[in-house]
């Protein structure tokens, strides 16, 4: 194995642990308007054997007590205002603003954010937003979370209560891995070798996510040479990340596998051949869980080495202790 290859299995096995900045509730700090917390044991205990926890509470930020009167948010799901809930006088909409304006800009080393949902601070996805009149509430984000997603549109943000779907936690594992990347290429000086060959490790997972957008990012890259690094990096990460926040499912994902077997086909003996293919098609019609044709498939990897096959992302996209590809 060479050592590109070698540092790489190391990053994923945790050598170089990326960071997620976390709601610090969720950390299980007692920092909620009651003094309580929300642990998240998935947070905590399984994704805290891979990362880094930065915590963050947008209301203890600053300055409110801990227990304090709660806050909602009032107004155009636009621009809402945070106000007390018993108490419209206390209005701490342009601290909070100000607090996220100065938090996002310190985020500069983490790879991904989970956040509160519902919080009027942190909710990224329909928190409700109280009108004047009795008429029933609209739906926005918290204004840490929209200062968050507006600033730094690329960077992995989900919230807790959503990542208890399968899909969206392996979904969410893998954009941080690849935003924690392509910040070290970034680091490290963008070149043009350097991004064709982040291009070419993620094709496969890319492949996976998006077919579509696998071939418009193939596109782009092929006319990488008329650009300088620093432009073309401009419109084609965002692509990228784009192209992984659109879910894989079996039959993209059945579709990767069957093009990675098809690099064993002069190696494997029929019977080996047909065993696979047997894995494959139970995985689409989702007899088997897509661990099993991988585990299969990189078997048969060690036994048959690939060295463009060895750099793909694909064939190991997190951390294996994690199990995230056991219940996809």
């Amino acid at each position: 194995m060479g050592q590109g290859v070698e540092n790489e299995r190391q990053t994923i096995q945790g050598a170089e642990r990326l960071k997620l900045a976390v709601s610090a509730c969720v950390l299980g700090q007692p920092v909620r308007y009651n003094g309580g917390h929300k642990r998240s044991a998935l947070c905590v205990e399984l994704l805290g054997q891979a990362f880094d926890f930065v915590p963050l509470c947008p209301e203890v930020g600053i300055g409110l007590g801990t227990p304090r009167p709660p806050i909602r948010l009032v107004g155009s799901p636009e621009s809402p205002r945070a106000v007390g809930v018993g108490d419209a006088t206390l209005d701490v909409t342009e601290r909070l603003q100000e607090w996220s304006e100065r938090t996002v800009a310190t985020l500069e080393g983490v790879s991904g954010v989970i956040l509160m949902q519902r919080s009027p601070s942190c909710g990224l996805f329909r928190v409700k937003v109280y009108r004047q009149d009795d008429r029933p509430p609209q739906f926005g984000s918290g204004i840490f979370a929209a200062t968050l997603a507006r600033r730094l549109p690329e960077l992995p943000i989900e919230e807790e209560g959503r990542l208890h779907d399968p899909v969206l936690l392996e979904n969410f594992v893998v954009r941080v891995r690849a935003y924690g990347e392509w910040r070290r290429l970034l680091a490290a000086g963008l070149t043009r070798g350097a991004i064709v060959a982040f291009h070419s490790r993620y094709k496969y997972l890319l492949l996976a996510h998006d077919p579509a957008g696998y071939r418009t990012l193939g596109r782009m890259v092929a006319g990488l040479g008329e650009e300088t690094p620093e432009a073309f990096a401009s419109h084609y990460f965002p692509a990228f990340m784009a192209a992984l926040r659109r879910r894989a499912t079996r039959g993209t994902h059945a579709n990767v596998l069957q093009h990675l077997a098809g690099y064993l086909r002069r190696v494997l003996p029929s019977e080996e051949r047909q065993e696979l293919q047997e894995l494959i098609a139970q995985y689409r019609q989702g007899v088997v869980p897509l661990v099993a044709p991988m585990v299969l498939l990189r078997h048969h990897l060690r036994r048959h080495p690939d060295s463009y096959l060895a750099q793909q992302v694909y064939l190991e996209p997190h951390p294996p202790r994690l199990g995230l590809r056991n219940a996809l």
